[in-house]
């Protein structure tokens, strides 16, 4: 008698799936590579970096193109599965004695922040005419980590699809604009390395974001953006548990381990000790920091095919003032962060 039910696709199956989408965003990769060389070749300098041209290939392939159902696979694995084994990865060139600013003053400003950033952002959503689940969503995104956040905290809340769709539209073409603001910035107010980390970390959306917009500052900058942004992703938990009770929905007492502590955090806080403690073998450390370079540019590539420009521009005036909004407070509390901390 035959099985009704219907066969479960293999791992060849599967990856075969993947293999459109993952090749494109490879190819969209190549090109930025292609396209810093030739800048470097015309005018002596690479305006762009890679990651950030990996961004606009995607999104401009996206804009004009289109993404077929088939690619959508293969782009959101590498946007996402790819993202998390670079930063992992990245966790093993991080040295937390060299970055000098790492312990609790770090972390006790970073959580301070995203919670004056919650506040403030919601509360403006709601003045700028945002509905209450809309204002929470955009707050939740410009505060925390984007899209994961919008996504782990809609269900809680009872968001609706053109919710969800509205805010992570504009979060996501906000924090392309993060991450090619953030090398002019530099330059005009003459930051270092250290703090240009630090603002990106608290300033960008995502942690490919992060990696774009540090990029042409250098290793230090990258390791100390990464490690203030994935402490404000470690906020996901306690908020959405806190957003939770708050609303009602008894969603904290069913949140799972894994939303509260993505393991690709905890993977890079596990490589960083590692390595801060002297038990990481130092031949593994470059290797591991070519790696996250090559995974990060692919990822970075993906993450601009999954914009989509014009979803963005309908996200409405008062999305876009909310988001404003929020980032510069967002920039404003990473400056005090470089005064008080003594960032230099």
């Amino acid at each position: 008698m035959n099985d009704p039910r219907p066969a479960r696709a293999g791992p060849a199956a599967a990856a075969l799936g993947l293999a459109p989408g993952l090749a494109l965003s490879v190819a969209a990769a190549l090109l930025a590579v292609g396209a810093q060389r030739l800048e470097l070749a015309m005018i002596g300098r690479a305006w762009l970096e890679a990651p950030v041209l990996a961004i606009l290939i995607g999104a401009a392939f996206r804009a004009v193109v289109g993404l077929s159902p088939r690619l959508a696979p293969g782009v959101a694995f590498s946007a996402r599965i790819l993202l998390e084994i670079a930063i992992v990865l990245l966790g093993a060139s991080v040295d937390f004695v060299a970055l000098g600013v790492a312990g609790p003053g770090l972390a006790l400003w970073v959580a301070g922040g995203v919670v004056a950033t919650l506040a403030a952002g919601y509360l403006m959503g709601r003045a700028f005419g945002l509905g209450p689940r809309l204002a929470a969503l955009v707050a939740c995104g410009d505060a925390i980590c984007g899209n994961s956040a919008i996504m782990a905290v809609a269900p809680v809340i009872g968001a609706s699809a053109a919710e969800i769709g509205a805010a992570i539209a504009f979060t996501a073409l906000l924090g392309v604009a993060v991450v090619l603001l953030t090398p002019l910035v530099q330059i005009v107010f003459a930051l270092t390395d250290r703090q240009t980390g630090l603002l990106a970390g608290m300033t960008a959306y995502a942690v490919p974001q992060v990696l774009a917009a540090t990029a042409a500052a250098g290793p230090l900058a990258a390791q100390l953006g990464a490690l203030v942004k994935l402490i404000r992703v470690l906020m996901l938990g306690p908020v959405i548990l806190i957003v939770g009770a708050v609303a009602r929905a008894g969603g904290g007492a069913r949140m799972r381990l894994s939303t509260l502590a993505p393991w690709f955090v905890v993977g890079f806080l596990a490589m960083a000790a590692l390595r801060s403690f002297g038990l990481l073998p130092h031949a593994a450390v470059a290797p591991a920091a070519a790696a996250t370079s090559a995974l990060t540019l692919v990822a970075m590539a993906a993450l601009g095919l999954t914009v989509d420009l014009r979803e963005a521009a309908r996200s409405g005036a008062g999305v876009v003032a909310a988001g404003l909004c929020s980032l510069a407070i967002l920039a404003s509390i990473a400056t005090a962060m470089i005064v008080a901390l003594g960032v230099r």
